[in-house]
């Protein structure tokens, strides 16, 4: 087998695993979302998942000089933007089809080609332009903004997708160029040190009562969960830490253009455990928009990968 079909191998393996544990991960956030307060889920998912990174995953990239960094208020920004999109995100699923929430949050990419060109003055070609505009048209079907079931909360991924583009663009202007495990490091702490900052202020549960689901779940006092729920949440930290290594392994030698494409398996699993669990079957119009988001994605970064450009198709190497 030569070199690059074997490397195509493993990333794509790698993205295909990443997948399933992203897949979980949404899976046991929405399953524990009717009982338990967003920040507690991921408090505990954060210090698991930085336990692991902190004595496995870095010991095995060099040791704690992997956690050195010169530009630490970098990291706190990308922090806070993973955090703003996984709080926008999570709040989605716990009111709304699991499958509709991932369809809208994969417009992601389609985010960073405007923005690339808005803020970092990149050419982006017609044909790149009509995928965008394309993938935007199958979120307005998913949403269906003139519908009687459309709320503000439903634009909740859409707001998560876009604070997710922002780590690429981010990147790419200051050019930082850290290792995924320093970078994995940072972003965990982050969620600790923000979600222990809120279960200080919300974890009594003085604010709760409202009937805004979608509120509500970040309004709920703490509670002790049974064995179950928490080992549930425990898992959810192993979870979340082996899908950013498998996803960053997927991407490190590998062509993004084919990598990316098999991280659209994703929405087939939301739609799957949606169904099975939830009973969530998706309207004729929901499998529309989920194919011009997807489709035009995969072109995305079929194209990008052609042109040789930075590919967009890596903003979810830092995701969830």
């Amino acid at each position: 087998m030569a070199p690059t079909e074997r490397s195509a191998i493993v990333g794509i393996s790698c993205a295909l695993g990443a997948t399933v544990f992203f897949s979980l991960n949404d899976l046991s956030i929405k399953f524990l979302s009717g009982d338990y307060p967003l920040h507690q889920i991921v408090f505990v998912r954060a210090a698991v998942a930085l336990s692991i990174t902190l004595f496995v995953i870095i010991p095995l990239d060099g040791g704690l000089v992997a956690l050195k960094t010169r530009r630490p208020m970098i990291h706190v920004v990308r922090g806070m933007c993973v955090v703003v999109a996984n709080s926008a995100f999570f709040a989605a699923i716990a009111v709304m089809p699991l499958a509709n929430a991932s369809a809208i949050f994969f417009v992601a990419p389609l985010f960073i080609t405007g923005l690339s060109m808005l803020f970092l003055k990149e050419v982006v070609g017609f044909r790149r332009w009509v995928a965008v505009v394309v993938g935007l048209l199958g979120v307005v079907i998913v949403v269906r903004p003139t519908g009687a079931e459309f709320t503000a909360m439903t634009l909740l991924p859409a707001i998560a997708a876009l604070a997710y583009a922002a780590l690429p663009i981010l990147k790419r202007h200051t050019g930082m160029s850290e290792r995924a495990s320093t970078m994995s490091f940072y972003i965990q702490l982050t969620f600790l040190l923000v979600t222990g900052g809120l279960a200080l202020v919300l974890g009594d549960g003085r604010f709760a009562g409202s009937e805004n689901d979608a509120l509500e779940f970040f309004l709920r006092p703490w509670i002790m969960p049974p064995t179950m729920d928490g080992l549930i949440m425990l898992a959810l930290g192993g979870v979340s830490a082996c899908a950013g290594y498998l996803i960053s392994q997927a991407y490190r030698g590998t062509d993004a253009g084919v990598v990316a494409p098999f991280e659209y398996v994703t929405l087939l699993l939301a739609v799957f455990w949606g169904i099975v669990i939830w009973n969530e079957w998706p309207a004729f119009s929901t499998w529309i928009g989920i194919i011009l988001i997807a489709g035009s994605g995969i072109f995305v970064a079929l194209r990008e990968a052609k042109l040789d450009a930075k590919p967009s198709a890596k903003w979810v190497a830092a995701r969830r």
